[in-house]
């Protein structure tokens, strides 16, 4: 068996890999950052929750639930905040699900993928780009150019989120952390990559990471998607290739600096562990990982979050907030 701690992904990122994000996210923040925030009835005791819409990339509108700990605040008080992305074809759910970092102390806002959000928990955020023919799914959703495919649009659109947690008065923004799990930690590590100064990040088997050797390795969907376009589209593989090697995660994680902590599952058939330990080979800042020698694409579970929890208690401090000072 591979020996997945001494694993290094064979990834080669393109000379104008920074060039095509800078002039990426400069596009979408000409786009003013107007947050419309509604409150929701929720009857929850101690979590608040209101339904956030922020421009994206495009300007487009894109959902998300913010999560505040329902407490006596001071008007000067800022608090740590955890921006959270959902997994794959998944969406960000119900109002009232998703209450572990609130209740921990900290602003949780949770992005709802575009165009996703309909297998296991809801969304409600449209993409209203197009693209050309495409395998069922989002992977391969306009894969045959840089421009148009479609996780162009999800990374900037995370970005984005983050721009609007900080945008809140009560945000504290040097304390603002990315998590994610599948493709929301793949999401998360691209962010942390493009957001030079998060202040951490947990990535639970993050999903696209390693693309080209993952989708070689495995034959489990999402990655079975890229196989299946490929195989009807038997002249675009160069191109495909092309395309995916601005959005893998081992080129973000070169660029991330915030502390880090990774998890991955030895027995994963749809994220290969050693698709992990690529991105976290590469990962620049300071990082931890825990494999999971027994476990699939669930990971650590329930024991990750407990980690990443102890772990931003120590970095983000919740229930201590900062206050602003006078200039």
């Amino acid at each position: 068996m591979l020996d997945v701690w001494e694993y290094r992904s064979p990834y080669r990122e393109p000379e104008d890999f920074d060039d095509f994000w800078t002039s990426t996210l400069a596009e979408a923040r000409q786009f003013p950052l107007a947050v419309t925030v509604t409150p929701v009835e929720t009857h929850l005791v101690t979590v608040e929750v209101f339904d956030v819409t922020y421009p994206g990339f495009g300007g487009h509108p894109i959902r998300a639930w913010l999560r505040l700990p329902k407490q006596p605040r001071q008007s000067n008080a800022k608090l740590p905040a955890v921006v959270q992305f959902h997994g794959y074809s998944s969406g960000r759910g119900a109002a009232v699900e998703d209450l572990l970092w609130s209740s921990a102390g900290y602003a949780h806002l949770f992005m709802d993928v575009r165009g996703q959000g309909g297998d296991w928990a809801g969304g409600d955020t449209p993409d209203p780009v197009g693209s050309g023919p495409a395998y069922p799914g989002f992977l391969t959703r306009g894969i045959d150019n840089r421009e148009d495919y479609f996780y162009r649009r999800v990374y900037t659109d995370a970005v984005r989120a983050v721009d609007t947690v900080r945008h809140f008065d009560f945000v504290d923004p040097e304390r603002v952390a990315v998590i994610g799990n599948s493709q929301g930690a793949g999401i998360a590590l691209a962010t942390a990559g493009l957001v030079p100064d998060i202040a951490a990040g947990h990535f639970q088997a993050p999903f696209l990471a390693d693309i080209q050797q993952s989708t070689r390795t495995v034959r489990t969907f999402p990655y079975e998607e890229i196989t299946k376009y490929l195989a009807v589209h038997r002249n675009s593989v160069d191109r495909v290739w092309r395309t995916l090697a601005y959005f893998d995660a081992v080129a973000f994680a070169r660029r991330a600096h915030a502390p880090a902590w990774f998890s991955a599952g030895q027995l994963d058939d749809v994220v290969p562990a050693q698709a992990v330990f690529g991105a976290y080979h590469e990962y620049w800042g300071p990082k931890q990982l825990r494999l999971w020698e027994h476990n699939g694409h669930e990971a650590g579970g329930a024991e990750d979050l407990a980690i990443a929890l102890s772990a931003f208690a120590e970095i983000l401090r919740p229930g201590r907030p900062t206050e602003t000072r006078n200039s």
